[in-house]
C-alpha cells in the first residue's frame, strides 16, 4: 500500500504528544487556519483543513468503511477495531491497510503521524485528556491532527458519549452530510456524490418494495454471558435501518443508551415478531458467526412462546450492520430481506 511519506513536523507532533503523555508540558498552539482553508462543523466543533489531509488513521467499522468509500484508502496510516469483515467493495483495500484489532493508546496514535482521525464511533476520544484514551479532540487539534465523529452519533460536548447523542441526528441524512462534509475537506467531492447516490438509489428501491406492507415489530437482540440481554434502543442508529425496511423497533421507546440490558421478561412482555441478533466483535467476522447467538436464544425456554421465536423469525445479524455509515443501504436491505422475505430479496 501506498503510504504518505513521514516529514519532520509531524513527528514533531508525535513527539509533542509523547511529552504531553509524560507531563513534560503542553504543547504549542495550532497555527490559525488561512483564509483559503476549507471549514465543516462536526458535532459543534469546527474542522479545518488548508489542504486535503494526507495521513489519515480511522478507527471503528463506520470509520474504516467511509475512509475506503471516499477513495482514501491510500492515504491510512493505521485503523482499528473492526467489528466484523468490512463490505465486499471495501476487501482488497482493507487487506492493504495498517490494523490493530483494539484501540491505540494517545502515544500509539500519534506514532502513526496522523494529520486526520475519522472515528466511527464517539467513544474515542474522552472527556478529558487525562482518560485513558486517545485524549480529547481539542487536545489532539492543538497538535495539529484534526477529527471527525460520524455525526449520527455525535456528543454534545466534546468526548461524552451515548448520554449526549441527539436522536435527531440518528438518520441517514447525517450519513450524507457527513460523507459531504469529508468529501469536501479531502478533495473528493465527486466521489461523495457517488457514494450518496448509490446509498439513496439502493434505499429508495426497498422503500417503495415495502411500501403499504405491515410494519412487524423487531427488536435486535444479544444474549450475554450471564443469562441476560442486552437489546438496542431507539438512539441506535438500527431503529432507522429497521424503519427503512419496514418494521419497527420493538424496544424504541427506550432513549437513555444505544444498548440497553434487559431481563427475559421484558422480551416477553414485548413479543417482538421478528428478532436480530447483534454479534460481535472481530475482523474477521461473518454471519455465519451469528448463528450461535440465534441458537442461545431459540432454545432458552423463557422465550419459546415469544412470537419471533414461535414463528421461526430469529436471524443472524451482525452488529456492524447496525453501523451508522456507508452500510447503511446494504444493512436496509438486508433487514427487509428478513422481515418481508416475501417482498425483498437480498
Amino acid at each position: 500500500m501506498t503510504r504518505a511519506s513521514s516529514c519532520s513536523p509531524r513527528t514533531a507532533f508525535a513527539l509533542a504528544g509523547v511529552f504531553l503523555l509524560a507531563g513534560c508540558g503542553a504543547p504549542a498552539p495550532e497555527r490559525p487556519a488561512g483564509e483559503d482553508a476549507v471549514t465543516r462543523t462536526n458535532c459543534g466543533i469546527d474542522v479545518a483543513v488548508e489542504e486535503p489531509p494526507e495521513r489519515v488513521y480511522a478507527a471503528y467499522q463506520p470509520g474504516i468503511e467511509v475512509a475506503h468509500a471516499l477513495g482514501l484508502s491510500d492515504r491510512l496510516v493505521g485503523t482499528a477495531f473492526l467489528d466484523a469483515e468490512v463490505l465486499p467493495a471495501y476487501a482488497d483495500e482493507q487487506a492493504e491497510a495498517d490494523y490493530v484489532p483494539t484501540l491505540p493508546s494517545r502515544e500509539g496514535l500519534l506514532e502513526t503521524e496522523p494529520d486526520f482521525v475519522i472515528s466511527g464511533f464517539n467513544g474515542f476520544f474522552a472527556e478529558n485528556s487525562s482518560d485513558r484514551s486517545v485524549g480529547t479532540r481539542a487536545s489532539l487539534r492543538e497538535l495539529g491532527v484534526r477529527s471527525w465523529i460520524l455525526s449520527p452519533l455525535c456528543p454534545s460536548e466534546d468526548g461524552l458519549t451515548d448520554r449526549a447523542i441527539d436522536p435527531a441526528s440518528v438518520t441517514v441524512d447525517s450519513v450524507y452530510r457527513d460523507l459531504r462534509d469529508l468529501g469536501a475537506l479531502f478533495g473528493a467531492q465527486d466521489r461523495a456524490e457517488q457514494v450518496i447516490g448509490d446509498m439513496r438509489e439502493r434505499i429508495a428501491a426497498v422503500e417503495a418494495q415495502v411500501e403499504g406492507a405491515e410494519r412487524p415489530t423487531v427488536a435486535i437482540v444479544a444474549p450475554d454471558d450471564d443469562g441476560g440481554f442486552r437489546v438496542a434502543g431507539g438512539i441506535d442508529f438500527s431503529t432507522r435501518v429497521i424503519e427503512h425496511a419496514g418494521g419497527t423497533n420493538a424496544f424504541a421507546d427506550l432513549t437513555g443508551k444505544r444498548n440497553i440490558e434487559v431481563g427475559v421478561e421484558e422480551i416477553v412482555e414485548r413479543d417482538p415478531d421478528v428478532i436480530l441478533t447483534s454479534t460481535c466483535c472481530d475482523a474477521g467476522m461473518t454471519e455465519q458467526d451469528a448463528r450461535s447467538d440465534v441458537e442461545a436464544i431459540t432454545s432458552n425456554p423463557a422465550l419459546e412462546g415469544v412470537t419471533a421465536v414461535a414463528q421461526g423469525d430469529v436471524h443472524p445479524f451482525l452488529f456492524a450492520d447496525r453501523a451508522a455509515g456507508v452500510r447503511a443501504a446494504h444493512s436496509i436491505e438486508l433487514v427487509a430481506s428478513r422481515i418481508h422475505p416475501d417482498l425483498v430479496e437480498h
